[in-house]
């Protein structure tokens, strides 16, 4: 949340992840052993007992943001209706700063069922004809990638294809020079976000509905 009041900087993204009562909650890991030092799942523990241990609940961050920063929610599990009321009670049911992302396909398939006017990013490696694909079917209005497989030419391709191009992770002004240069639309600096990449971030018309 900090970083997100840096120069430059107007958006965050979350990694969710789901405990045992199906509470959606901020953690990157598949489990709380790196952080938190307990070799657990979120599963495996009810959302109490996750804050007793320092893992904030999606709702209380969101909460302390302010409506007008950018908000990209990275799933690593797939979703619950829990996870859409909150994302509705933030930032309602047609967001216009606001993204779903996730690697999983099928994360992504719940998400445009619970929340179907959200915008969905796929995140992958690289943009490739696979990934182009997946994101087309799944009616994402965005790729997620890693900034370091980006060119010209794939950055070209998903926007011929009305796919905002999002690049992470950046970690030094070198980085940020290169992403501008490519014309991306979105970037993630270490848990922050610049939409100010291709100021303002594009809203792409989306593929296939949803």
């Amino acid at each position: 949340m900090a970083a997100a009041r840096l120069p430059g900087i107007d958006g965050v993204e979350f990694d969710v992840r789901f405990s045992g009562d199906g509470e959606p909650v901020l953690l990157h890991d598949e489990t709380l052993a790196r952080v938190q030092g307990v070799a657990e799942r979120a599963a495996a523990l009810r959302a109490a007992e996750l804050i007793r241990l320092g893992v904030s609940p999606l709702a209380e961050a969101l909460a302390a943001m302010p409506v007008s920063a950018f908000l990209d929610a990275e799933l690593k599990e797939v979703p619950n209706e829990r996870f859409a009321a909150v994302l509705r009670a933030a930032r309602g049911e047609r967001p216009v700063r606001a993204a779903i992302s996730s690697f999983d396909g099928a994360a992504l398939e719940a998400a445009r069922a619970l929340l179907p006017d959200w915008p969905r990013w796929l995140n992958a490696l690289m943009i490739d004809p696979k990934a182009l694909e997946v994101a087309l079917r799944l009616g994402c209005r965005g790729l997620s990638v890693d900034h370091r497989t980006l060119d010209r030419t794939t950055v070209a391709l998903a926007h011929a294809a009305a796919l905002v191009v999002v690049a992470w992770t950046l970690t030094n002004r070198a980085d940020e020079r290169r992403a501008m240069d490519l014309a991306v639309d979105c970037a993630i600096v270490e848990g922050a976000i610049t939409t100010q990449a291709r100021a303002p971030v594009r809203a792409a018309p989306e593929p296939g509905g949803g």
